[in-house]
């Protein structure tokens, strides 16, 4: 077996291990019965209207992404954009962080049957890159906003649990690998002409460059923006469907269903199998610390808003996955 595959395999047990170990602690000390009797008495009105959320959140963004594509190659559709988001979600499924690669495969096969070499992998990349980069400038700028405004409620939570194990040890460690960064970067380009592997590097390096390059060729630079509000719109609409069809949570509000959207994301973020784990560990978690809500009831809110968003990944997923394939067998 290549060294390669060896190291493919290696990572994706490792991560179903975290996956399982954050499974483990998050319905650890459940009780069944209470779980269960929570769960029959929420309103799956409200559950359906979450995933119709959800999928608006998939448009929206496939959208986005469009605007960021145009100027590489304007045949794009939005079908195909929305196709290709959908197709990356189900990819990281089978391995975390993988879908935002084979996304800009299924963009990349498009353009390049309708003739147009402009939108390279690497170019493609860049532009998820910079959306990516620009979601995690949103998420902070909305942290810092739910802080400001209410404070007296969610502070504790912040300073104990996030910014009191941010000490020194932490900021020098990123320090180091910011210098660590810029030397690798540096002998990158200092060696491209000369070693192979610095050379592809490099060609990646360029093409991400030249996809940040594409947001300021943008027609329309307002649309990017709106969609951006218009998907953490819809991820706060998901949050606050998921919370007032619990009966415990009913009483919660608006300011409560940011809070929850935001911690989710973090949950998603963690490298493990659609965010299998993390996510129910760390909001269970939250609503512990912040609310005093019971671990029955937090799981339950958990496992509510993470397997109706995997479902409804999984299905459209599919269905896009669908829909790309018989465009290639024309």
């Amino acid at each position: 077996m290549k060294r390669k595959n060896v190291k493919s395999i290696l990572k994706y047990i490792l991560s179903l291990a975290l996956a399982g170990v954050l499974l483990y602690f998050s319905f650890k000390g459940v009780d069944w019965t209470e779980f269960v009797g929570v769960l029959k008495n929420c309103d799956w009105v409200l559950l359906l209207l979450s995933m119709v959320a959800g999928v608006l959140a998939f448009w929206f963004r496939g959208l986005r992404w469009r605007d960021l594509l145009q100027p590489l190659d304007p045949s794009i559709t939005r079908l195909t954009a929305f196709n290709a988001v959908n197709i990356g979600y189900l990819a990281n499924f089978a391995l975390p962080r993988i879908g935002e690669f084979v996304r800009c495969g299924v963009i990349t096969r498009n353009s390049r049957k309708s003739g147009n070499d402009a939108a390279s992998y690497e170019k493609v990349l860049g532009t998820v890159v910079l959306e990516r980069v620009w979601d995690l400038f949103t998420m902070l700028l909305l942290i810092i906003a739910l802080l400001i405004f209410t404070w007296k409620k969610f502070g504790d939570f912040f300073r104990q649990e996030i910014l009191y194990k941010m000490n020194v040890s932490i900021w020098w460690i990123l320090l180091l690998l910011l210098l660590a960064a810029a030397v690798g970067i540096y002998a990158v380009w200092r060696w491209r002409n000369v070693n192979g592997f610095f050379g592809k590097v490099w060609k990646i390096l360029s093409g991400l460059f030249q996809g940040f390059g594409t947001c300021l060729k943008m027609q329309g630079k307002w649309r990017f923006f709106f969609h951006t509000v218009l998907i953490w719109a819809m991820y706060w609409v998901m949050a606050a469907s998921i919370m007032w069809s619990v009966p415990d949570l009913k009483g919660f509000g608006l300011a409560d269903a940011l809070f929850l959207s935001l911690v989710g994301g973090l949950g998603w973020i963690v490298p493990v199998p659609g965010g299998f784990g993390a996510f129910h560990y760390i909001v269970s978690l939250a609503l512990y610390m912040v609310y005093g809500i019971p671990m029955e009831v937090g799981v339950v809110f958990a496992t509510l808003s993470h397997e109706s968003q995997a479902i409804t990944m999984a299905l459209f997923g599919g269905i896009s996955y669908f829909v790309e394939a018989l465009k290639k067998r024309r």
